[in-house]
């Protein structure tokens, strides 16, 4: 199955290689592309749970979806994984 996350925070390319990073560790999950344009995470899954996964981690990284609160912290921990991804390209 496909699924495709609308995210808050995601401002550039180090953002969307972190996200890319730590998401293609996880298993059942593959296909992953980061389109900034629309600031979406785009995915294929095998099971409901992979992809609530997918909202988890994204979430921890400071990229929450957009149905989701987008607090101090989140804001705070999206700015550190858009360095960490600068850094590690």
């Amino acid at each position: 199955m496909k699924a495709s996350i609308i995210v808050q925070n995601l401002k550039c390319s180090g953002c969307a290689a972190t996200i890319l990073n730590r998401l293609e560790g996880l298993n059942e999950v593959s296909e992953i592309s980061v389109d900034l344009d629309t600031a979406s995470v785009h995915f294929s899954y095998l099971n409901t749970e992979n992809a609530m996964e997918v909202k988890k981690v994204l979430a921890s990284l400071g990229y929450p979806s957009i149905d989701s609160k987008n607090p101090f912290k989140s804001k705070a921990k999206s700015y550190f994984s858009c360095a960490v991804g600068k850094i590690s390209r």
